[in-house]
């Protein structure tokens, strides 16, 4: 749905030379002009006006002098900077465009009639004067000469399997007598010469010339090595131009129909295959020539009026035709008048630049026409614009309101017919009146068209000069217009700046108000500084809009801010809606905010894919284009490359309306949108809760709606969709939250709920039990009431729900299964029936079940529900009131359920029932290994024995003395319980050797055990202590010294081990490589040594299997072997773990020491000493390599790896040292 709009036209006159212009050429490196006439050969440049270059061909004689010479073919050679052109005396001669020297490389004596070069220019083909066919190479060394017309098909002749004959098919309205018909000989006017055309690719090539026996034109398709390939079939009225397009699908030519004259198009193999007709008669014009240009994009027609006028001249026209859904549009029509002399003599399209056309006329004056594409659309300023979109097709526009319908090209909304064709169109840029558009045709007219009528207007121009461009300002009421480029609009009868650029700067018109009387002017357009804005590239399309506080500019090939390059890579764009919307040739279709291209000028990057939820960019079609963007609404009209029209809602569009709706409290137009296009309905909360909250009888109002309200409360969810599907916009203002710390999803419930019953609770009945049901904990047991009381007391208010109704709606939203045991748990049978009733059960599964029940007493009754329910606190809670007899009951499901601590409650602490709980609960700490807490529960009902023998079995020894002196217990059975609680793998077992020594001394009255057992624990001088007091001095020799000189050997050993373990992972902790396995290997003796030693204090070995597991997987973490992932921290928590095992070891070694000095061990006590000494100080000298001073300073890294600070805690040893 695109139109060619005329950017600018360059004019050269100043071109004067012999004769007329006979062939000229493009040169695409350069962008001279190569012109042949009967005189000479001309390089001209028409930026500058400046010939170049220039030959005399009747110098040499190659053209005689009398004028009489025609020049067949002008061909640029960039390669060797020549030109090639070819007389029809026969000569092929090159003009070398540096030394400006002629030179012949080659003469046909019969004369040429046309040169064609390849696109490749690897080969040139001549006609001659004998119809004949020469092929040769860039070097004019001939490959094959052929005849033109041949009897032979070629190789891609059809085959034919016998179906029948041309003759006997179907004709169509011409009826049987086309099968004998003949083919009518080609028009009087027809030169009769040869016509070459190459395929794009340079494989093909094709040839019409008329037929010796027919008088008619044939096609013929050769293939570069000269071979035949096909013949056209015979077509009546076939006409000389021809023009293979460049993409290679097809031949255009013309023909002249009975009651028309068409374009028409041939395959390779030379069938007809579509075509369009011209709007003119068929005996009005002659086509002279069809041209492609470079992209197959556009078909230009050369033609001229067949009978003269008055003046005895006639007109010529040139005509571009686009087609797009296979249908052929007019988009431009340039009529040159009858001056002979501004009649156009050559024409050719641009090779580098697809849409430049080069016209040369009879008095040698040169234009170039540059065409854009663009698509003209209403402004879109308001929600009255019907977001037009105007396509020129000859002599009508099509327009289409996309407002109301989205039809498919080349079908509209409606069609607008004019006089002649129209060359531009555009809509009117003020607010309410956007559906005004004007069209300027070829006739110089402008019409103005509104929803009231047309008005046509004769042109009156005021014209001015400027070096680049030729443009005519018309100044008609309310219109300004740039000749093939833009209208201008009044506001309010003042015309703000209006932009256009020229080239690379940038002009603006400045337009006082009409009572100054002032003429227009162009003035260049400066920044804030005064410096003259400009564009590294030519702009196709420019449009003025407000970013925030100032005016920008957006072109079609940059999308340019602030002189800043945002994007180089857009396919199309529009401005819309405070949107600047954009394609890529990624294929992806962004939406960019004023506010975020503010942002973007900062940092932008167009090759980000954007996040997840990024609600601007979004995919497309390869090759999608932007048609429109429907004002104040979320479509988005796409035009595919195929020529079909896609409808999308972009994210972002839909998000920034929804956003306005929401703020304006349009919740019904939010909420359609919202379910038409799949956005999630908690957006509607989301957005403001507080104003939504505040306005929630609005939002019922509005949406009117029992569904629709049902289908918003079953959306909803937890989840902000503010912050992760749809985020809100950068710089958005802060919306105010509810204060209230419950959730979201009971907050908005309760609400709805509160004001539909305020409202019309019988009509909004259903959305009420949604509610209920939809809240994070269901209320079906309030709903199911709910639906009771319909039962009961079924509302009168005309439309109101019945009980039904709300029940068959609750089975809806809940599992039946669900629904009958909430109903069964509201103990009310009624209720329960009702609900079964409604649901698919056999009567044969609930029936005898329901009267089972209703025929038990109701404690026991609800007892029996809520235990078929598994609500079995609450079943124990009516079992217990069921009296004495069912108490066993109760106790089995107490035990089996572990409901101890609620049936505790449930009696009082002097009854049978709460000792016999009591005894049961025992039972079941003493299985989960809560021996002491038995105990105390068995003590305090008056289960002495058996709280006895919980304690016993928890080692709680003091509790468990006491109740042994509390039953009481004969001596020798209290001494019996302090033996077996001190030894027998219990106390001792768990290394506490005092505990289990004040049993032995003061309970089983042992002193010599107990006395055994401080030695064994090393606790030195309780021992002594003992041993005097009851005056047993024989241990001292016997047990007392042989420990101690034991203890000090180990001690020693210990601390050597520790020592060395540590100087080997400091070395070990400096080397690259890491510690090898003997170093983990010494560690792990060490730790060996103390965990064996009986002089250690190493916890207990009673652990679970858990807590094995965890420090194994610990020690599989921190592995010491080379090449570990925690190798370093490895190192550093064993270094940490010597040093804290050293610290331990202070007070025992204290300890010893003071026994070793009592009993005259002096050298043992000095080396103790010195050993220990020793290990602190290299130690201390250890600590700065392993720890820096800052993990000093701050008590080393705080991880799950480091706990300590070993650096205080060898400070602390230090000071405690025995000297």
């Amino acid at each position: 749905m695109r139109n060619l709009k005329l950017l600018k036209s360059l004019r050269s006159c100043e071109l004067q030379c012999l004769g007329s212009p006979q062939c000229f050429s493009v040169r695409g490196d350069t962008g001279s002009l190569l012109l042949a006439s009967q005189y000479s050969i001309t390089e001209y440049d028409p930026r500058t006006g400046q010939v170049v270059s220039e030959a005399s061909l009747t110098a040499d004689s190659f053209l005689p002098e009398d004028g009489s010479g025609v020049v067949v073919g002008l061909q640029d050679l960039a390669e060797v900077e020549s030109a090639c052109l070819a007389t029809a005396g026969g000569d092929v001669i090159l003009f070398n465009l540096n030394t400006c020297q002629l030179e012949c490389v080659g003469s046909v004596d019969s004369g040429l009639t046309s040169m064609s070069w390849s696109p490749d220019e690897e080969l040139v083909i001549l006609t001659t004067g004998q119809e004949t066919v020469i092929m040769m190479t860039k070097d004019f060394e001939p490959i094959t000469e052929m005849g033109i017309h041949q009897d032979d098909f070629g190789e891609g002749k059809f085959i034919t399997v016998g179906w029948g004959k041309k003759e006997t098919q179907f004709h169509g309205s011409e009826g049987k007598q086309a099968a004998q018909r003949k083919v009518q000989p080609a028009a009087v006017w027809d030169d009769r010469r040869p016509r070459v055309t190459w395929r794009g690719d340079g494989q093909l090539f094709a040839v019409s010339a008329v037929c010796p026996q027919t008088g008619a034109r044939k096609v013929r398709v050769w293939n570069r090595e000269g071979v035949l390939q096909a013949t056209s079939e015979p077509i009546n009225g076939l006409e000389q131009a021809l023009c293979w397009k460049p993409s290679g699908s097809l031949i255009a030519s013309t023909q002249r129909h009975p009651n028309k004259h068409s374009v028409v198009f041939m395959e390779k193999n030379g069938l007809l295959h579509g075509d369009f007709t011209l709007p003119f008669s068929k005996d009005q014009v002659k086509v002279k020539k069809l041209l492609w240009n470079s992209d197959s994009s556009v078909l230009a027609v050369w033609l001229q009026d067949m009978t003269a006028g008055e003046d005895g001249n006639v007109s010529s026209y040139i005509q571009l035709w686009t087609v797009g859904n296979y249908h052929w549009y007019l988009k431009q029509s340039l009529d040159f008048g009858r001056d002979p002399q501004k009649a156009p003599a050559c024409v050719c399209w641009d090779p580098e630049r697809p849409l430049q056309l080069h016209v040369v006329t009879c008095d040698w004056t040169t234009i170039a026409y540059d065409w854009g594409w663009t698509t003209e659309r209403s402004p879109g300023l308001d929600a009255t614009d019907n977001a037009n979109v105007a396509v020129i097709d000859g002599d009508k526009i099509l327009v289409t309101t996309f407002r109301q319908c989205v039809v498919p090209p080349p079908m509209c909304s409606f069609e607008l017919q004019l006089k002649s064709p129209v060359n531009q169109v555009t809509f009117l840029c003020q607010p309410q009146r956007t559906n005004q558009l004007a069209a300027f045709t070829a006739d110089g007219l402008i019409s103005i068209f509104s929803q009231a009528g047309k008005a046509d207007t004769k042109i009156n121009p005021v014209s001015w000069k400027d070096p680049y461009v030729d443009y005519c300002v018309m100044h008609i009421k309310c219109v300004f217009f740039f000749f093939f480029f833009f209208f201008f609009f009044f506001l309010n009868e003042n015309l703000s700046p209006s932009l256009f650029p020229v080239l690379w700067n940038v002009l603006v018109l400045t337009v006082f108000s009409p009572v100054d009387c002032a003429e227009p002017s162009v003035v260049e357009w400066r920044d804030s500084n005064g410096c003259s804005i400009s564009f590294p590239v030519p702009c196709v399309q420019t449009v003025l809009c407000n970013i925030g506080q100032e005016v920008k500019t957006h072109t079609y090939i940059q999308q340019t801010v602030e002189n800043m390059v945002l994007a180089s890579n857009i396919s199309s764009f529009s401005v819309c809606n405070d949107f600047l919307v954009i394609t890529t040739h990624s294929h992806t279709c962004m939406f960019w905010a004023s506010l975020q291209i503010m942002s973007m000028l900062v940092q932008f990057s167009l090759a980000s894919d954007g996040g997840q939820n990024d609600e601007t960019l979004r995919r497309v079609e390869r090759g999608s284009r932007i048609v429109t963007v429907v004002p104040q609404d979320t479509r988005v009209i796409l035009q595919m490359p195929r020529g079909n029209l896609e409808t999308v809602h972009h994210r972002a569009l839909v998000l920034a309306q929804l956003r306005r709706w929401l703020d304006s409290l349009k919740f019904r137009e939010s909420f359609e949108c919202m379910r038409k296009l799949r956005i999630n309905l908690n957006l509607i909360y989301d957005h403001s809760p507080k104003v939504f909250l505040e306005n929630i009888e609005t939002f019922i109002t509005q949406l009117d709606s029992i569904n629709h309200i049902n289908l918003f409360l079953t959306e909803l969810k937890e989840e902000d969709t503010t912050s992760t599907m749809y985020p809100r916009p950068e710089n958005s203002p802060v919306r105010p939250q509810t204060a209230s710390g419950k959730k979201k999803v009971d907050v908005v419930c309760d609400a709805l709920k509160s004001t539909m019953e305020s409202m019309d609770p019988n009509k909004f009945c259903l959305s009420i039990l949604t509610a209920h049901v939809k809240k994070t904990v269901p209320e079906l047991e309030i709903a199911l009431q709910k639906v009771h009381e319909l039962r009961a007391n079924p509302p009168k208010s005309p439309g109101a729900v019945s009980a039904e109704e709300a029940l068959k709606y609750l089975l809806f939203l809940v599992n039946v299964n669900d629904l009958y045991e909430h109903s069964l748990g509201t103990y009310d049978f009624d209720l329960v029936l009702m609900v079964a009733e409604k649901s698919q059960k056999d009567p044969k599964e609930y029936l005898p079940f329901l009267n089972m029940l209703k025929s038990l007493e109701p404690n026991y009754q609800r007892f029996t529900i809520d235990k078929h329910l598994k609500r079995y606190r609450k079943a124990l809670f009516h079992l217990s009131k069921c009296g004495q007899e069912h108490f066993p009951e109760a106790l089995q499901l107490v035990k089996q359920q572990k409901l101890y601590n609620e049936a505790l409650r449930l009696f009082t602490a002097d009854s049978a029932q709460y000792k016999a709980l009591s005894c049961a609960y025992a039972e079941h700490l003493v299985e989960q290994q809560q021996a002491e807490q038995a105990g105390l529960l068995l003590w305090r009902c008056g289960e002495i024995t058996s709280a006895l023998q919980a304690f016993a079995t928890s080692n709680s020894w003091r509790n468990a003395i006491c109740v042994a002196q509390q039953i009481p217990l004969p001596p020798d059975q209290l001494a019996l319980l302090a033996r077996d609680l001190a030894g027998n793998q219990k106390l001792t077992e768990q290394r506490r050797y005092s505990e289990a020594a004040l049993l032995l001394d003061q309970y089983a009255k042992d002193c010599e055990e107990a006395i055994l057992a401080l030695i064994t624990g090393a606790v030195w001088e309780e021992a002594l202590r003992l041993i005097y007091m009851h005056n047993r001095q024989d241990i001292t020799e016997t047990n007392l010294k042989p420990a101690l000189l034991e203890g000090n050997n180990c001690s020693a050993l210990y601390v050597q081990l520790l020592v060395t373990a540590t100087m080997k992972c400091i070395d070990s902790s400096s080397d690259e490589d890491g510690p090898d396995c003997a170093d983990a290997e010494l560690y792990s003796e060490a730790s060996s040594v103390m965990t064996g030693s009986k002089y250690s204090h190493s916890n207990s070995r009673i652990s679970s299997r858990s807590s094995k597991n965890r420090r194994k997987a610990e020690r599989k973490k921190l592995s010491l072997k080379e090449g570990s992932p925690l190798e370093d921290k490895a190192l550093m928590y064993a270094l940490g773990e010597i040093i804290t095992t050293v610290d331990k070891m202070r007070e025992e070694v204290h300890s010893l020491l003071k026994t070793l000095v009592l009993f005259q061990f002096d050298k043992h006590a000095e080396k103790l000493q010195q050993a220990y000494d020793e290990a602190l100080h290299k130690m201390e000298a250890a600590i700065p390599e392993v720890w820096p001073d800052g993990l000093q300073n701050n008590q080393a890294p705080v991880n799950k790896y480091s706990h300590f600070n070993p650096c205080l805690k060898l400070n602390k040893t230090k000071q405690s040292k025995i000297r």
